[in-house]
């Protein structure tokens, strides 16, 4: 929960990432498995199960696998649930849970996402920058989250194009509708119409060199 006065609202944005620069990378990151109960019309109850700290995550492993591989070392599960974005605001609310349930609930809930999470401070911002695994595979989105409005944002190189307000690209619609099924025509259309970036954010800004 935001302390800003904002309550159980997020604010974020999300870019496809490509060529991220091998020293921002964590060599030991977060290993994700989430899995969702419900995703409708962008309102979603999604089950996480986290391991803090792993190296040599094969992400062309499916989900399930994933899972099991590193069940025992769960050490971090909640509960979310999130409602429609709307302009990079989405309001989220979570609980932690026990590790052992949170599997469970994991392994016997609905379609998942698996995906190897890096985490990166750029300027005066903290970023992830998610791996994703399975079917999901080789999809990379960079995602940065404040406890207000994302304003003036340094985005840097590596961010090829935004997609905070692609419902395609959260994690929920990718739960239901992985990449693999339609990278092709996405990247023919990134080739067609060319980046974007979503205005009325202040002053945005290129980092470049990162």
């Amino acid at each position: 929960m935001s302390d800003t006065g904002y309550g159980d609202f997020e604010f974020e944005r999300r870019f496809v990432a490509r060529d991220v620069p091998a020293e921002l990378l964590d060599p030991a990151p977060a290993l994700i498995v989430q899995s969702y109960y419900l995703a409708d019309e962008g309102f979603a109850l999604r089950v996480r199960a986290q391991v803090s700290a792993v190296a040599g995550v094969d992400v062309h492993d499916d989900e399930a696998t994933l899972l099991e591989r590193y069940a025992d070392r769960v050490d971090f599960c909640a509960v979310t649930v999130k409602g429609p974005m709307n302009g990079g605001t989405r309001y989220e609310a979570e609980r932690e849970i026990d590790p052992l349930v949170g599997v469970e609930m994991v392994r016997r809930g609905g379609a998942r996402v698996a995906k190897v999470r890096h985490s990166v401070w750029l300027g005066e911002d903290g970023w992830v920058v998610d791996v994703f695994a399975g079917a999901n595979a080789p999809l990379v989105v960079a995602e940065v989250e404040r406890g207000g409005p994302v304003t003036d944002l340094a985005i840097p190189d590596f961010c090829v194009t935004e997609v905070t307000t692609d419902p395609r690209f959260a994690n929920d619609g990718l739960a239901h509708a992985p990449y693999a099924g339609w990278a092709t025509t996405w990247e023919d259309e990134l080739a067609r119409t060319g980046p974007r970036f979503l205005q009325g954010f202040g002053h945005d800004h290129r980092m470049t060199g990162i």
